[in-house]
């Protein structure tokens, strides 16, 4: 086991971590972007969710490249790439080069997720995949704790020039150790219906179910966290560069927190045979009244809401284990990859679609005003909303039946609840679905 961690474990962590950076480090350098270079807010969420828009477009090839030729080969080729585009950020001199640069990135570390999850998936027991997930996703977003006082410091040093020519080479190492450190794993042999594959993926109403609600929870807390927090403690809350880069630094904390704590949660129901989908619920209804408060203006201290949506970042660790129930431990990367494709398209809409919603006011004094991020956020919640009725759908058709059952005769627990509540256990039955779908 303890090879396994530093064989495989914590060089596809690395790779992970330096993902989580490249993710959120606009969020600290959008101010001397800004002054550098005369971005506006619509051209910085541009310039931010093109790193999220090339990663959606690339995760259904990543997935098949992965299942076909093993994370150790895919992952060291992409991160090359990504080292690259950082080099190239770095050294870009206008709003075309940074949106090259910026989409290299994102193609490089496209992979970084999905890579980690297959080699979990590949070297470890199922039954500790919600776990060892939870333990990847909290080793990666100290990325995002990166990203905030630690990158502050060393731009007073540096400048976000050179800042990108360290994380240049920082990505071309992570490169080398996973190509030199992780062994060759076996691939399956493809067969002639593999093309059917991921097709069956994407018509596979249990992936359809869960899909909307993830992305459109997971994607915008992504989203906020990355671009539009820092603004909106800025203009609304009026906090200084300091309160600011001491919140920012909280909120990476709560992904690694959350990370850890939901991982361990869901572990833990595995073991007493209760599935992620319920505390994937709970996670989400809590991330709705977090944003929800923000947009009212509940009197609450406004970071509390900010942490929460951070530790909702981390909540990819229910839905991929959710996931990787539904298929194939072989076919595990394209599975993921196709929940990625909607998290980051919708995180592209969020991030862009933001800026473009606070455009439509005028500045005061270099700020916006609250109602614009009102009115942004609230449209989020509201996609939000309608994916939370369509998951639970099934649950409360059979609910309304059984109430009405009940009414017209003695009291019995419907065993389709029981079942529907519960998520699908890996038995003969569910084998055999997987079967006929594969």
């Amino acid at each position: 086991m303890l090879r396994l961690i530093a064989c495989v474990f914590l060089p596809f962590a690395a790779g992970y971590y330096l993902s989580y950076v490249f993710r959120t480090i606009n969020t600290v350098i959008s101010g001397q972007l800004s002054s550098d270079l005369g971005l506006d807010a619509a051209n910085l969420g541009l310039l931010t969710s093109v790193y999220f828009l090339v990663f959606a477009g690339a995760q259904l090839p990543v997935g098949t490249l992965l299942d076909r030729f093993g994370p150790r080969r895919v992952q060291s080729v992409l991160l090359l790439i990504a080292g690259c585009g950082a080099a190239l950020f770095g050294a870009a001199t206008g709003l075309v080069e940074l949106l090259i640069a910026r989409a290299l990135i994102g193609l490089g570390v496209s992979g970084a997720a999905l890579s980690g999850m297959k080699a979990i998936v590949t070297w470890f027991p199922r039954e500790r995949v919600a776990l060892i997930n939870g333990y990847m996703i909290t080793l990666g977003a100290l990325g995002a704790v990166t990203a905030t006082t630690p990158a502050e410091w060393l731009l007073e040093y540096t400048g976000w020039r050179q800042l990108f020519e360290i994380l240049a080479l920082a990505t071309f190492a992570a490169a080398l150790l996973i190509f030199w450190a992780v062994p060759e794993a076996m691939r399956p042999q493809e067969t002639r219906l593999s093309p059917l594959k991921l097709r069956a993926i994407y018509t596979d109403r249990r992936f359809w179910r869960i899909a909307p609600l993830s992305a459109s929870c997971v994607g915008s807390a992504w989203s906020l966290q990355a671009l539009w927090a820092a603004p909106w403690l800025k203009d609304v809350e009026g906090l200084t560069r300091e309160s600011l880069i001491t919140q920012l630094f909280i909120m990476a904390l709560g992904v690694c927190a959350g990370a850890l704590l939901l991982g361990t949660l869901a572990d833990r129901l595995r073991r007493r045979g209760i599935g992620s989908e319920g505390l994937f619920v709970a996670v989400t209804v809590l991330f709705m009244g977090a944003e929800l408060a923000l947009v009212f203006r509940v009197p609450l201290p406004s970071q509390l809401s900010w942490l929460v949506i951070s530790v909702v970042g981390a909540a990819t660790v229910l839905s991929y284990a959710i996931i990787a129930e539904y298929f194939p431990r072989e076919f595990a990367a394209r599975a993921n990859a196709g929940l990625n494709v909607v998290h980051f398209g919708w995180c592209f809409v969020v991030q862009y679609g933001t800026g473009l919603i606070l455009e439509q006011w005028s500045t005061q004094n270099g700020h916006y005003p609250a109602i614009a991020y009102q009115v942004a956020f609230a449209f989020a919640v509201a996609v939000q909303c309608l994916a939370l009725a369509w998951f639970l759908m099934p649950w409360l058709g059979i609910l309304g039946r059984w109430s009405v059952k009940r009414s017209r005769s003695t009291p019995t627990i419907d065993p389709s609840l029981i079942e529907a509540l519960m998520p699908p256990p890996e038995t003969a039955v569910h084998q055999v679905e997987e079967e006929d779908e594969w």
